[in-house]
């Protein structure tokens, strides 16, 4: 049976179906009272992936960047000193009171077991980075995997890349989004399989392309017209030496063939049943944006090889997960944060090779615990259950109304971190008035004590002309903080990234990493679906910009088709279902 249901946090109507519920029931849950958004960001207020702070370690006293600030009331060790022997987690184990909310009793549990500084497994010189796996030398690089030489993003699989988001398997990129198995390509977006690209949107199997959109198999094509060889070397030298001022030039050129060309409604591959956008061998993966391998799962973004999942993210190898936030190896999970390789896992908080444990933080093998005391299997089944309907009898009550029973993923009342300390700000900016009126914390930024040198406009615009004194001036970022985006005012150029620059010819960046790192984020289409119907009227598209090539399955008339996606009605993409694009594109 369908229900409608009024989101609790920002009071918009959101649908449960019937398959929803069957779901919640496999998990023995109730049914959410936030709605997906809400849900998506009150989870990411918890993660903190980009803000560094300067700190000691609780254990060994070192020095060592965190990803949590010395003001945070929990202690917070190095890597090597938290995943080592020198501490015992259980040490803070405590009984239920069954008199007091049970978020209140988890919160004060957390500020008293230590947390890691930064979740940075098997990396090397690569200690500027965060949620990261098997790296090296890689610099402010953030949730990736296998990566070498990298600097500025999220790459995976990839080397020699600067300022990416989503690029896979490719080498020697710059600027490149959602985009796979590219080499020596600059500012390029849905790319894959090619070489040799400059300002590029939606083109595979290609070579030496310059502000071309929605080709296939082509060499030698600038603004998606074909020349010769020679006509294109000329260009493109032309365009390198002319710096900065030319670079733009052809940016802003491209914008206008890549909203003239028709835009595929979501970009799927190998898929069954599915709906969001960057789907990949996938079945029945419904409101799921950046997943691979993943079935009979629904409001999930960024998983690989899932399974029976709901509203998680950053994970592999996931099965039977409802509200869950990261790692991998997990099954029969529900609202809990950063756990690995283990199962049964309710309201925990970086646990690892734990299972049937409920309401514990920095657990490591262990069994039947409760709030970090351990229990016999019949005692933790039995005390789990009281636990749960306590919970619902003396909720939690947050700020503005709103009311946590056992369901709900941790408060954004009792998070480590302030709102735009968090990912959620990456996805959902907002304002301090407008954080501090929906009753989150905001932290105000740290007090800059550098004095900027040389201001983002006087840089060279061409980088031959870019002296190695360069690597000692503290550069203002063009935006001056005057921003939402986190900026930081100044930024410098590190000697792997001047070298990238010189290598690949292109000019300095004018604004700090955090402003770069939006900007990419900006040209996404957002985690959101909207009912559209193909713009696709017959000879032409609908606002008239973009004519037809080939004859479509619909005929002269107005393609009727409808769908999901994630390109919302005021955008000025052109936006076509999957056969009229296959028509046109490919």
């Amino acid at each position: 049976m369908q229900e409608t249901r009024t989101c609790q946090n920002c009071k918009s109507e959101f649908v449960i179906e019937p398959d929803d519920f069957m779901f919640y029931g496999k998990m023995q849950i109730p049914a959410p009272t936030f709605c997906p958004e809400c849900r998506y960001a009150r989870r990411l207020m918890i993660r903190n992936e980009r803000n560094f702070y300067k700190r000691t370690c609780g254990l060994c006293k070192k020095p060592m960047i965190s990803m949590y600030a010395s003001e945070k009331p929990f202690p917070v060790f190095c890597s090597g000193c938290w995943w080592s022997d020198g501490w015992d987690p259980m040490m803070q184990g405590r009984g239920f009171d069954f008199s007091r909310p049970f978020f209140e009793q988890f919160k004060e549990l957390r500020n008293s077991v230590p947390r890691p500084n930064l979740i940075n497994p098997n990396t090397k010189n690569s200690d500027y980075c965060n949620y990261t796996a098997d790296v090296k030398n890689c610099y402010l690089c953030f949730g990736s995997i296998e990566t070498e030489d990298c600097l500025y993003g999220c790459p995976y699989e990839s080397k020699f890349c600067v300022d990416t988001y989503l690029a896979r398997e490719c080498e020697y990129c710059y600027e490149c989004i959602d985009c796979e198995k590219l080499s020596n390509c600059l500012h390029c977006q849905e790319c894959a399989s090619s070489l040799n690209l400059l300002c590029c949107y939606d083109c595979k199997n290609c070579q030496d392309c310059i502000g071309c959109s929605g080709l296939r198999n082509k060499q030698y094509c600038i603004f998606n017209q074909p020349c010769s060889k020679e006509e294109f070397l000329k260009e493109k030298e032309q365009i390198f030496e002319g710096g900065f001022e030319h670079l733009q030039n052809v940016a802003d050129q491209f914008q206008k063939i890549k909203h003239g060309m028709p835009h595929r409604f979501a970009t799927t591959l190998q898929c069954t049943g599915v709906s969001g956008d960057h789907i990949v061998q996938s079945k029945n993966a419904r409101s799921c944006f950046d997943v691979k391998r993943t079935e009979d799962s629904r409001y999930c973004i960024r998983l690989i090889d899932a399974k029976d999942a709901y509203d998680s993210n950053y994970c592999e190898y996931l099965e039977l997960c409802c509200d869950y936030l990261g790692f991998w190896k997990v099954q029969r999970t529900k609202f809990s944060n950063t756990c690995g390789e283990g199962s049964d896992l309710t309201y925990c908080d970086f646990c690892s090779g734990s299972s049937n444990v409920f309401g514990c933080v920095g657990l490591r093998g262990k069994q039947y615990c409760v709030l970090n005391k351990q229990y016999t299997k019949e005692e933790y089944e039995v005390l789990v259950k009281k636990i749960i309907a306590q919970m619902n009898e003396i909720p939690f009550v947050g700020n503005n109304g709103r009311v946590y029973c056992y369901g709900e993923y941790f408060p954004a009342e009792i998070s480590p971190l302030a709102y735009n300390e968090s990912v959620a700000h990456d996805f959902f900016p907002l304002t301090r008035e407008e954080v501090l009126k929906k009753g989150f914390a905001w932290r105000d930024p740290e007090e800059r004590t550098y004095t900027v040198t040389k201001e983002a406009i006087d840089l060279p615009l061409k980088i031959r002309e870019v002296q190695d004194s360069i690597l000692q001036e503290v550069i203002g970022c063009e935006h001056k903080g005057s921003c939402n985006h986190q900026c930081t005012v100044a930024f410098k150029i590190v000697p792997a990234e001047l070298e990238f620059y010189r290598r690949m010819n292109i000019p300095l960046p004018r604004f700090c990493p955090n402003c770069r790192h939006y900007a990419r984020l900006a040209l996404r289409t957002p985690f959101k679906l909207w009912k559209r119907t193909c713009q696709c009227v017959g000879q032409k598209s609908e606002n008239g910009v973009y004519q037809n090539t080939a004859s479509h399955q619909h005929g002269a008339g107005k393609c009727l088709n409808e769908f999901e996606t994630s390109y919302s009605l005021d955008r000025p993409e052109i936006v076509y279902c999957e056969s009229c694009y296959q028509a046109e594109v490919v």
